[in-house]
């Protein structure tokens, strides 16, 4: 059988085997029942679906003819390691330096993976985000998370 589209063919695939990953691993949890449900519920469910997902589009990989195939292209390892350092860095600073300095950076610092990166964009979207999660995490929801750096108390 011929791909007719990489591109879809590798996402496909890729949805696939993740899902299937979940779903097995999710095996040696106890299930619950839909009133009750335990730590393999979720895990199972959305691995089946990925499955489900990853499945259809491999089958359109397969059927859905592209003029040029629809080759992957190069792999883009910038925006992959700024985002990758962006994560572990939040991670790392949150208890240290609070939400309220630590989001703003990992805002800033991912907007620095896009080629249309602007300062202006990136800061109006780091204090929408830092005000949105302060509003649903620390008072919507009511969890404890640092929100100033820790040499000026708790912050919480």
């Amino acid at each position: 059988m011929k791909i007719k589209s990489q591109k879809d063919f590798w996402s496909g695939l890729l949805f696939l085997c993740i899902g299937a990953a979940f779903a097995i691993g999710s095996l040696d949890y106890s299930f619950g029942n839909s009133a009750r449900p335990g730590p393999a519920y979720f895990p199972f469910g959305l691995g089946v679906l990925m499955v489900i997902l990853g499945g259809m589009v491999l089958f359109g990989a397969l059927t859905k003819e592209t003029p040029d195939g629809d080759p992957v292209g190069a792999f883009a390892w910038r925006p992959l390691v700024i985002i990758l350092v962006a994560v572990a860095l939040f991670g790392f600073l949150l208890p240290r330096l609070g939400m309220f300095i630590t989001l703003p950076l990992l805002v800033i610092l991912s907007a620095l993976a896009s080629e249309e990166f602007t300062i202006k964009d990136a800061l109006l979207n780091a204090t929408v985000l830092t005000v949105m999660s302060w509003a649903v995490f620390s008072k919507g929801l009511g969890l404890t998370i640092p929100l100033l750096p820790t040499m000026f108390g708790a912050g919480t």
